[in-house]
């Protein structure tokens, strides 16, 4: 969804857990669910490399927090070992993308001990073994761009290292997934993704159109990446991507990471963890078991009544400016998950599912983990 994190403080959510998914023969494995001890599910996620590829934007905003303390306790309680931000919001312009880099370097300076900027594919490893979260710089929108494609490599000289053509709707690089009259790539878009190839950006297709996601993923010779989305053969949304897309994206050696938005399901009510799940498993099954990963998008930190008014509030100032998505009327969270600790939720879910803990593992970060160095490089 791209909401802006910089307001009266950094949001979030907590609570909850999952109870009562029913298992499939097929998901089982040989393994019973009931098998799966709780703390089976509690080693792994300690020994995995969480990766979420695509939540706190605007990490900055932490640095004016008026539950700082607090805050960065849960991020650190959360297991997670890296993040990507994104920064410059959904449309930001040259100077508040500057800005808003600027802040989240400051961050990186102003608490060393514990966020670690990517700048070299080890420092996922290094973040974890250290005890770390590493900040992987991104944007989701192109306005910060313009039409320049100099600023590719400028941005990637100030540690952005993944970048998407087009947010929601066209861009000059290509079109965007809510755009009227859909458009593919422009041929400025596809210079755009030769020169992120050359210098080590990772091409993000999340908001693209359906044309410009195929074409994109045909133009990339690195791995393409759909950091956070849904699967359309589950539910039927804009923002959602089909399994052609979502094969011909695997095929490349790219990775898709599955959202918490209310995009999930119809907007007469709030996804719920199993509806999670089945997107996920859906995209295991297209794209398979190394090729799919977590990009949440929704909201982190516990709120209260205030928070949640100005979520409404924000998602009602996004469809008046036309970025907002049909059915973002809900707050982007998941009820029975809506916990720091969320991805460990998934974790425990997909094991008592019969997923093999590889599998988990994979999914927890180690597809994106491998995906970024594919991309990357030791660059």
């Amino acid at each position: 969804m791209g909401i802006d994190a910089s307001r009266r403080r950094v949001l979030g959510w907590g609570g909850g857990l999952l109870a009562g998914l029913a298992v499939p023969a097929a998901a089982t494995n040989g393994t019973a669910p009931a098998a799966v001890a709780a703390a089976d599910s509690s080693a792994l996620y300690a020994r995995a490399l969480v990766l979420d590829a695509n939540v706190l934007a605007s990490i900055g905003a932490l640095l004016d927090d008026d539950a700082q303390a607090l805050h960065l306790r849960q991020i650190r309680d959360s297991g997670i070992s890296a993040i990507k931000t994104t920064l410059g919001g959904a449309a930001g312009s040259f100077e508040e993308t500057v800005a808003d880099i600027a802040r989240a370097q400051q961050l990186v300076e102003s608490l060393p001990e514990m966020f670690l900027k990517v700048a070299h594919h080890g420092d996922l490893a290094r973040a974890k073994r250290e005890g770390r979260v590493a900040l992987i710089f991104s944007f989701e929108a192109a306005t910060m761009l313009e039409d320049r494609l100099e600023r590719i490599d400028l941005f990637r000289g100030l540690g952005v290292r993944v970048m998407q053509l087009s947010y929601n709707h066209a861009s000059p690089f290509g079109g965007g997934c809510l755009d009227a009259a859909p458009s593919g790539l422009s041929p400025l878009g596809r210079e755009a993704v030769a020169r992120m190839n050359d210098c080590g950006v990772a091409l993000d297709l999340s908001h693209s159109s359906a044309l410009a996601t195929r074409q994109g993923i045909e133009a990339s010779r690195t791995p393409p990446l759909i950091t956070h989305a849904g699967c359309s053969a589950v539910f039927e949304h804009p923002r959602n991507k089909r399994d052609t897309e979502l094969r011909a994206m695997a095929d490349k050696g790219g990775v898709v990471g599955i959202y918490m938005l209310p995009f999930l399901t119809e907007d007469s009510r709030q996804p719920l963890l199993a509806d999670y799940i089945a997107h996920l498993e859906h995209a295991l099954r297209v794209c398979g078991e190394d090729h799919v990963g977590i990009g949440s998008d929704a909201l982190f930190f516990p709120v209260d009544a205030q928070d949640i008014r100005d979520m409404d509030r924000q998602m009602r100032e996004r469809r008046l400016a036309g970025t907002g998505a049909p059915g973002e009327n809900r707050t982007p969270y998941l009820p029975d998950a809506n916990s720091p600790r969320r991805l460990a939720q998934v974790a425990d879910a997909l094991l008592r599912r019969g997923h093999p803990p590889r599998v988990v593992d994979k999914v927890l970060g180690a597809n994106f983990a491998r995906a970024f160095g594919d991309i990357w490089g030791n660059g």
